[in-house]
């Protein structure tokens, strides 16, 4: 086979579609040629704009070379070095005529460099100018990724969530209530879909905004954004993943949306992760800051019995003579094994909710690839305990407004909804009987989650502290395969100690982060004024 890769050679050309100094903003992008020379002991790079009398000199040896997007790079060409990191005075960012010149242009370039042993040294963002194999694509199967970002890389799916108005709104107010964080700030938009957050960012007095989206959305960003010339000449769109993508400068503020259902699904929170390690600079801030997941035990027979239905099928002994019973087990395990995803009523709940804490600021991206909650309830009604209901807030933990978005059942409803573990065999408690067990999450390379929940009832009463467990019940779940139930919360009467919950302004005032994430956000579910932090 024959190796197709440019080969750095003498006298070595190409043609830019533009070029423009990066230390005169004033100055005319221009076409250029550019020519790599050896002259036996030295590499350079001559660059000649049409509009220059004087060709621009690169010496590849001080020279580092960025990849802002598939045809946008920057160079940066005279350089000094303070000790910890070398800093620029001067470069150019250069615009290829497609993607096939610059990607040859960046192998050349790199070839030049290791061919006259002057090494590419690190990025100022930490990572390798020679490319290697994407750290996303080494722990995501190359099916899912494609699925993945065809799908958000559909207007109508973008439009689902931009109709999301708790979302979108959320996303606005702590924005614009925190512009102090904004003004004159680099933002850096990790998965940028739409573009609207960079927008936003735009609109709060950013300085200058990277939207970074890896799917064919990135397209439909740019043309956004160019509609919106006031916000968009400070908008620059950069098709990639931002575990490969390269960035000039470091980042003032990380935004992004990377929660999925429960959070966690679709492994987004490990590129934030990414990001922050990446592009932010120290005592840079990331919107949103922290993420908490609530579990609370509940006892749904309308959802259960549904659930068990759907295997009667398979009990069939004579479906055109073909006995189905024998799969019948086998599509009862599998209906239990989805879980539930949809919008139920909170007095559902038998027990105060508990949260797990996930600082975003703070976590490492491996410590997101196993998640273990160890689970304590104490219920305040006797019944059947059918699953454990799950949701999830983040805080904008701004300089001038902490701002929740929650997902909280009796909240507005959000496109994320709450999602509910469903066990095949439920559990009995009675009132103030103690509820123990574990929530473990192990991602997989779908972009998702292997969920394993077991919950026990211990024994209540008088000589509990000498009983052992009564009852445990386990389930394993796949968060990749969910079952999306759209139907309307029952309709349950109400007492008049338990009255309907306010909608109230979501943000709170506060100094300390700590703090913060041990107070509930505003309406979320709580039957009685008790919340628990997991160790």
């Amino acid at each position: 086979m024959v190796d197709s890769v440019p080969q750095f050679h003498s006298h070595t050309e190409f043609i830019f579609a533009s070029v423009t100094e990066i230390s005169s903003p004033s100055s005319l992008s221009s076409p250029a040629t550019a020519r790599f020379s050896y002259d036996g002991s030295t590499a350079e790079l001559r660059i000649q704009h049409e509009s220059h009398q004087l060709p621009l000199h690169v010496d590849l040896q001080a020279a580092q070379l960025f990849k802002l997007g598939p045809v946008r790079s920057v160079c940066l060409l005279e350089g000094s070095d303070t000790g910890k990191q070398t800093s620029y005075s001067k470069g150019v960012t250069i615009q290829f005529r497609n993607e096939e010149e610059s990607d040859a242009f960046h192998c050349v370039f790199q070839k030049g460099k290791k061919k006259f042993n002057v090494q590419g040294g690190d990025l100022p963002n930490g990572t390798d100018v020679i490319a290697s194999t994407s750290k996303f694509d080494q722990k995501i199967e190359s099916s899912s990724a494609k699925m993945y970002f065809h799908y958000y890389g559909q207007l109508l799916h973008q439009q689902n969530m931009l109709q999301d108005y708790v979302r979108t709104g959320s996303y606005y107010a702590a924005v614009m209530e925190n512009r102090a964080d904004f003004v004159g700030r680099v933002v850096v938009d990790v998965g940028a879909g739409s573009g609207i957050l960079s927008l936003f960012a735009a609109q709060a007095g950013a300085k200058h905004v990277y939207a970074v989206e890896a799917s064919e959305m990135a397209g439909y960003a740019q043309k956004l954004i160019a509609g919106n010339p006031f916000l968009g000449q400070r908008i620059t769109v950069i098709k990639g993943k931002v575990e490969d993508v390269e960035l000039p400068v470091k980042a003032d503020i990380l935004i992004s949306e990377p929660m999925g259902t429960l959070l966690v699904n679709e492994r987004m929170l490990e590129s934030y992760v990414i990001a922050r390690d990446r592009f932010l600079s120290p005592n840079g801030k990331m919107f949103p800051t922290v993420g908490r997941i609530h579990m609370a035990p509940f006892s749904d027979e309308y959802l259960f019995v549904e659930m068990a239905n759907k295997s009667m099928f398979w009990q069939q002994q004579n479906y055109y003579g073909v006995d189905l019973t024998p799969l019948h087990g086998t599509a009862f395990q599998g209906y239990f094994s989805q879980p539930v995803v949809d919008a139920f009523d909170p007095r559902l709940l038998i027990a105060p909710s508990m949260f797990h804490v996930i600082d975003f600021t703070k976590i490492k991206e491996e410590e997101l690839y196993e998640i273990d909650i160890p689970l304590r309830f104490i219920s305040n009604v006797g019944a059947r305990v059918h699953g454990l209901a799950c949701w999830f807030d983040v805080l904008f933990n701004g300089s001038t407004v902490q701002r929740w978005l929650t997902t909280a059942p009796g909240s507005p409803t959000t496109h994320w909804y709450q999602l509910r573990c469903v066990l095949s065999q439920p559990i009995y408690v009675m009132a103030g009987q103690e509820i123990t067990g574990r929530l473990h999450l192990i991602a997989h390379n779908a972009q998702s989650y292997t969920i394993y929940l077991t919950l026990s009832a211990k024994s209540w009463g008088p000589g509990a502290e000498q009983g052992g467990i009564l009852q445990t019940s386990s389930c394993k779940l796949d968060l990749k395969e969910p079952y999306y139930r759209m139907s309307q919360p029952q309709a349950y009467p109400l007492t008049q100690d338990q009255p309907l919950l306010p909608t109230q302004d979501m943000h709170i005032q506060s100094d300390d982060l700590d703090e913060l994430m041990q107070q509930p956000s505003p309406n979320s579910y709580a039957p009685i004024d008790s919340h628990m932090k997991n160790a």
